[in-house]
């Protein structure tokens, strides 16, 4: 077989595993790597032979889900009003947690601590720009670390995917609930909470 070919074959190989394997963990976080080369049509060698552990598989498909989050986030007017962009913001992000919701509990199983929050970066740029605008403002609070407010942010969200997860709450209870924690936790002391 010539290269040209060898390589085609190994990108069909690669995108037919990341798709299985987005599909297997969304349906089941603990997806084994024998369930998810079946599902993508090779072997477990062939599995192994691009992506040598199931931590980096997980990996690669959860890197695969943080860019097409960060396209549709991209679409989010952030314009005007700072409490009303995050509120949009919040909504957004939230349908893509909730999309992918059982992908991120795999993540934060399979990988080493920090590589989650390590892979959103780009999410947490955008809030954390949201942020300093509405501070700028005066609508949000200045008295904690912006660090510290994009992080309550971040763990909101994937304390709510883990509250569906546990049956505690429903996807569509979560967005509201998310929103009033938020705003509430960014609003100045002694200030009126938008509704």
């Amino acid at each position: 077989m010539a290269d040209g070919a060898r390589r085609a074959d190994a990108q069909r190989n690669i995108a037919a595993i990341l798709a299985a394997a987005a599909e297997c963990l969304a349906r089941d976080p603990g997806a084994s790597t024998s369930e998810i080369a079946k599902a993508a049509g090779v072997g477990r060698v062939t599995l192994y032979g691009h992506f040598p552990s199931r931590g980096e598989l997980v990996d690669a498909v959860f890197v695969q889900a943080i860019a097409t989050g960060e396209e549709e986030l991209g679409k989010v007017d952030l314009s005007g009003d700072p409490r009303a962009a995050l509120s949009r913001l919040i909504e957004s992000s939230w349908q893509l947690v909730d999309h992918f919701r059982a992908l991120l509990l795999a993540a934060q199983e399979a990988l080493p601590p920090g590589r989650v929050r390590e892979l959103h970066a780009d999410p947490m740029t955008r809030v954390e720009r949201l942020l300093e605008r509405g501070r700028t403002q005066g609508v949000f609070r200045s008295d904690l670390p912006s660090a510290w407010l994009v992080s309550v942010m971040h763990n909101v969200m994937h304390g709510a995917a883990a509250e569906i997860q546990a049956g505690r709450i429903t996807s569509e209870q979560a967005g509201p609930y998310i929103n009033a924690t938020l705003l509430a936790a960014f609003t100045p002391p002694g200030a009126e909470v938008p509704e």
